[in-house]
C-alpha cells in the first residue's frame, strides 16, 4: 500500500485536505492525525472492519482498548450508554483536552473498540485538524496513538512515517504534536473517580472538582 502524506495547516485546516482524508475515513480506512497529545491513527469507530484494520497496522493485541474521539461533548450519546452529570462537568472544564473519559458504552460501539469491555474511553482532541477531521467525517473516530505496538508514542510525522508507511491511507503532517504526552484516562463509572493512566491532564487538577481521585496502580 503507498501511504500519502499530506501538509495541513495546524491552525487552519485547509478544507480540501480534510475533505480527502474524511473521505478516507468514511470508506473504511486509515488516517493518521494530530491531536494536542499525540499523533492518532483514525478509523471510523463504528465500522469494526475498520477498527481491525488498525490493530492489524499497529501489530497492537485485540485485549487492548482504543479511545474514541468526538468533535464535541454533544456526540456523547452516540458512543455512550449513559452520560452521568459529573461526565458533562468535566466535559465542560476540561474538553477540548488531554482527558479521557471511560464511561458506559453504547450498542453502537463494536465489542473490538473497548476490547470487549462493557465501557469505552471517550474523548474532545484540542487540534484545530482533529476536530474538524472527525466533524468533516461525521462519525467518532477512534484512534490510538500512529505507532507500531511497544514503540514510542509519536509527536512528529516523520515517527509515524517511520512506523506505519504502507501500513495506511493517509498522513496528515501538521508539524510537532503541543503536549507530547498522552491523554489522561479516568474512569467514572467506578465509586471513586480513579486515574487508569497519568497524562497531560494533572491528579490535582481533577481532584480540585471531584475531591477524592484515585490512581491504579499496574501489578508487578
Amino acid at each position: 500500500m503507498k501511504t500519502e502524506v499530506l501538509k495541513v495547516n495546524p491552525i487552519e485546516p485547509e478544507p480540501e485536505v480534510i475533505a480527502q482524508a474524511a473521505k478516507v475515513i468514511r470508506e473504511g480506512g486509515l488516517v493518521a492525525f494530530p491531536t494536542e497529545t499525540v499523533y492518532g491513527l483514525g478509523a471510523n469507530a463504528l465500522d469494526e472492519k475498520a477498527v481491525a484494520r488498525i490493530f492489524a497496522a499497529k501489530e497492537r493485541p485485540t485485549d487492548d482498548p482504543i479511545i474514541v474521539h468526538l468533535s464535541s461533548p454533544s456526540e456523547l450519546p452516540t458512543v455512550a450508554a449513559e452520560v452521568p452529570s459529573i461526565a458533562l462537568k468535566l466535559a465542560e472544564l476540561f474538553w477540548p483536552g488531554p482527558l479521557t473519559l471511560i464511561l458506559p458504552k453504547a450498542k453502537s460501539v463494536p465489542d473490538l473498540v473497548t476490547a470487549g469491555l462493557p465501557t469505552v474511553g471517550v474523548r474532545v482532541p484540542a487540534h484545530p485538524v482533529a476536530l474538524t477531521l472527525i466533524k468533516s467525517s461525521g462519525c467518532p473516530i477512534a484512534a490510538p496513538s500512529a505507532n507500531l505496538f511497544g514503540r514510542p508514542s509519536p509527536t512528529l510525522p516523520e515517527h509515524v512515517v517511520e512506523d506505519l508507511y504502507g501500513r495506511i491511507e493517509l498522513i496528515l503532517d501538521a508539524g510537532p504534536t503541543p503536549i507530547g504526552v498522552e491523554s489522561t484516562v479516568l474512569d467514572i463509572t467506578r465509586p471513586t473517580p480513579t486515574i487508569l493512566r497519568p497524562g497531560g491532564l494533572p491528579k490535582e487538577t481533577l481532584e480540585e472538582v471531584l475531591g477524592r481521585v484515585e490512581v491504579k496502580t499496574r501489578p508487578v
